[in-house]
């Protein structure tokens, strides 16, 4: 079964509006992307799993000044799991204040809500080392 085009798009929007909301820190709005029960699985960077939106947003907060400047996502590639859920995987690229950069991969599950699609479950997974050597 494919993703109609309908849907990817509607799935892409959600995925680029992330660095959008993040970057304008727009903390407020993170259910245009999450469902409530969101898991942001952040092991990979050693921050543990934030269970849902509240705890999203105040993790955000906490950090503050060493949230990056701007978040980029690319590579996109979508695969349907049945039903309303779709396995999102793309790569991602953070700019910090200081002008590092830093590369992750977000392994994503989303879900058709009343409101649209929504990410339910991200893996945030760091990419330190070339060719997958971690």
């Amino acid at each position: 079964m494919a993703v109609s085009a309908h849907d990817r798009d509607a799935i892409i929007d959600v995925l680029n509006l992330h660095g959008h909301l993040m970057d304008d820190g727009a903390l407020d709005e993170l259910d245009r992307l999450f469902t409530e029960d969101v898991v942001y699985d952040l092991e990979g960077l050693g921050g543990g799993q934030l269970l849902g939106i509240d705890a999203v947003r105040d993790a955000a907060l906490a950090l503050g000044d060493r949230n990056p400047v701007a978040h980029h996502v690319s590579n996109i590639v979508l695969v349907p799991l049945g039903g309303r859920v779709v396995r999102a995987r793309s790569k991602a690229l953070g700019v910090n204040q200081d002008g590092t950069i830093g590369s992750v991969t977000y392994d994503d599950t989303l879900r058709l809500t009343e409101s649209g699609w929504r990410i339910e479950h991200r893996r945030v997974t760091p990419r330190r080392r070339p060719l997958g050597e971690e």
